[in-house]
């Protein structure tokens, strides 16, 4: 019986330990980045996108872009005339570790790459387009106040 009661003993701080370790880990993402909904400078500064909730993650929108701002790569001709802005380039609806897992759209060459979106700090996130989930490109991106 005393072999027992310390069994449960054990198995409670076990379960305990966990509960704590999970509660304290769980924030990582907010301390990070918190929410990352609003205004973002792409890395070389072409365009800004707008990020906002999207299910259980973010979508982003290019909300501004430098030049004739014209999807001029799209694979589809139809669609090549039209404005980037309004167009969604980003969805990151899984999250995933300390981040956020998805597709990128690079009107730059018209292609889609798997991504993610990944918070370093309230004002910087890193984005990554990936191809094969090997070769990667990535971006920090800035917010705008």
């Amino acid at each position: 019986m005393v072999a027992h009661a310390s069994s449960r003993r054990r198995a409670f701080r076990i379960a305990l330990a966990a509960a704590l370790l999970g509660a304290l880990s769980g924030p990582t993402l907010a301390q990070k980045g918190g929410d990352l909904s609003g205004l973002w400078q792409t890395e070389t500064a072409g365009s800004t996108v707008r990020i906002a909730r999207c299910g259980g993650g973010y979508c982003g929108v290019i909300a501004a872009t430098a030049g004739a701002g014209l999807d001029a790569q799209n694979p589809d001709p139809g669609l090549r005339t039209r404005k980037l802005v309004g167009v969604q380039i980003m969805q990151a609806g899984t999250a995933s570790g300390e981040g956020f897992e998805g597709s990128l759209y690079n009107p730059k060459d018209g292609k889609t790459y798997s991504g993610s979106l990944t918070p370093k700090g309230p004002d910087t996130v890193e984005v990554a387009g990936c191809v094969l989930s090997v070769i990667c490109k990535r971006q920090t991106w800035r917010r705008l106040r």
